[in-house]
């Protein structure tokens, strides 16, 4: 069994959850994930399986979308709704406007720097960051920098007992938290923040539209069907497509290196629709990296 599938994850499981389960359901030990998903988060989460494994990394490459909702008037340890409260800012109707919310929101658009949240997996002096945070431990967090090509507020306010919550959408790189965004974005308006809600809408080309629950993997399973099973075309959505010729796929059959008038320095290379290999430029020829012939 070779192909992606796109899974909808339910709240409460870890992305290794999912792989586990998808396991025990498929019967195959060659599988993984392109794209970890915070246990509490729901929505899309590539799926690569069997020859699909070897595509992870472009998988990772590629943006992805949010849709979630954000709280000002309090910040928690985790920078989400699951953390514990370290700081109030009540906040009154009408003390903050659409226009306020929307304008500091569009400063945090195009490439910007993020500092990792304490809770997270980013490793410092070989240790992951939640690791110090769980210790009492407070270490230098390397500064990242991702880009943002939409964060827009997607819903009216929302008052309740001295808080505010709205909804967003984000379209972002790999290695972006979006619940640092909701701090930032808190920081700009002058109030504490933090993440109440998200779900991952797209990522690797695939959406959440499209995404099957685990149950129902299994049910189709049971019924002898692969109706969830997508191409590996679909793990390579994040490079540049090359179309072979004919000469140029015999080349590629045998290793060789082949010669193309494209700029980038990594690319798809199809041939009659269907994924062949991964080139890289070396010079001015193309090198297999990968091949799936």
């Amino acid at each position: 069994m070779d192909g992606m599938i796109a899974v909808n994850k339910a709240a409460g499981m870890t992305s290794h959850d999912v792989v586990g389960q998808l396991r025990r359901i498929l019967k195959t030990k060659k599988i993984g994930h392109g794209g970890t998903l915070d246990p509490q988060v729901t929505g899309v989460l590539p799926i690569a399986v069997g020859k699909a494994t070897r595509l992870i990394e472009y998988m990772q490459d590629g943006g992805k979308i949010y849709e979630g909702e954000i709280t000002l008037g309090y910040a928690t340890t985790t920078e989400d709704a699951w953390g514990e409260r370290i700081q109030e800012t009540p906040i009154q109707e009408g003390q903050v406007t659409l226009d306020q919310i929307d304008a500091a929101m569009a400063t945090l658009e195009g490439t910007i720097q993020q500092i990792p949240p304490m809770y997270s997996a980013v490793k410092v002096k070989g240790r992951k960051l939640y690791e110090y945070a769980r210790a009492g431990e407070e270490v230098e967090r390397p500064v990242r920098q991702v880009a943002i090509q939409e964060f827009s507020r997607q819903s009216e306010l929302r008052w309740e007992n001295g808080l505010v919550r709205f909804d967003f959408r984000v379209s972002c790189s790999k290695g972006t938290y979006v619940r640092t965004l909701a701090v930032d974005l808190g920081s700009r308006l002058g109030f504490s923040s933090h993440m109440s809600r998200l779900v991952r809408t797209q990522s690797a080309g695939l959406s959440l539209e499209s995404a099957y629950r685990l149950e129902a993997i299994e049910e189709l399973v049971a019924q002898g069907q692969e109706t969830f099973l997508l191409p590996l075309e679909y793990g390579v959505s994040s490079l540049p497509a090359y179309e072979l010729s004919r000469e140029e796929t015999e080349e590629l059959r045998y290793g060789r290196w082949i010669q193309a008038a494209v700029s980038q320095n990594r690319v798809a290379a199809f041939y009659e629709g269907k994924l062949l290999a991964i080139l890289e430029k070396k010079g001015d020829m193309f090198k297999p990296h990968k091949v799936f012939v």
